[in-house]
């Protein structure tokens, strides 16, 4: 495997960080860490630069940026999501009248990430799997948490709101057809998609929310789409939206 001694460095530099309550002074880095105190300060600029490293000028010392605290945070959360959430899509696909595969997912930005996968036999296989980003306007998950949100946080989220991208040629190109998408979606209390990720396959998905109304994460369930009708595909949307809901009081306490 190549060396390259900037990166190992700029890492223990954050290492060496994360090790301190206090600010460190650039020079105390250097000296600990046996850096030449050049291209330790050169290191740190670029670590600023990127939010990994946070200066303290009446200190004249460094510490750790809120960027690696966001990390950990996102990490953490995922990992509680996956728990809280395992058995509750493990129960969705057992219980499907067809073979599915279940994933729960977040929203980060304008994508979703998925951080829990669930598959019954037979159960088709997909794009959307662990540590996957995609989409968030494409994806039955995604459009179920962005319905969740205030208009003017999705209107944020889109600033090219003409020039949405589509992965098949299908799919909302603008943010006004994502808006109508959206209200359907509110209105019903689930959102699907078909075809739109990948051809022959839909999906449909509803949204958990924390105690402040904000969706911490989205169910959802891929099936081959002609496997299932408009009675079979409300049938499930049933039953993603009741997971969803239990999940929400999982993570409320309600």
């Amino acid at each position: 495997m190549p060396d390259v001694p900037a990166a190992r460095a700029a890492l223990r530099i954050v290492t060496h960080l994360a090790h301190h309550s206090e600010p460190v002074p650039a020079s105390t880095i250097a000296r600990e860490l046996g850096l030449p105190r050049s291209s330790t300060y050169q290191l740190i600029r670029v670590l600023q630069e990127e939010g990994y490293v946070v200066h303290y000028p009446e200190l004249r010392a460094y510490g750790l940026g809120g960027v690696v605290a966001e990390i950990g945070s996102s990490v953490l959360q995922a990992s509680r999501l996956a728990r809280l959430a395992n058995p509750l899509i493990e129960r969705l696909v057992a219980e499907a009248p067809v073979p599915a595969v279940a994933q729960l997912a977040v929203l980060s930005g304008s994508d979703v990430s998925y951080v829990g996968q669930a598959s019954a036999p037979r159960a088709p296989t997909t794009v959307a799997r662990l540590g996957v980003r995609l989409p968030a306007h494409l994806t039955a998950t995604g459009r179920a948490m962005l319905a969740a949100l205030p208009a003017a946080q999705v209107r944020a989220l889109y600033p090219h709101r003409d020039a949405l991208i589509t992965r098949h040629g299908i799919g909302p190109a603008t943010l006004r057809e994502l808006d109508g998408i959206l209200v359907e979606a509110r209105e019903r209390g689930w959102a699907g998609e078909h075809g739109e990720i990948t051809p022959d396959y839909s999906s449909v998905a509803a949204a958990a929310t924390d105690r402040t109304g904000y969706p911490s994460a989205g169910i959802g369930l891929t099936y081959r789409g002609e496997a299932v009708d408009a009675l079979a595909e409300a049938a499930l949307a049933r039953a993603v939206r009741a997971s969803a809901d239990a999940l929400t009081a999982r993570l409320t306490g309600r």
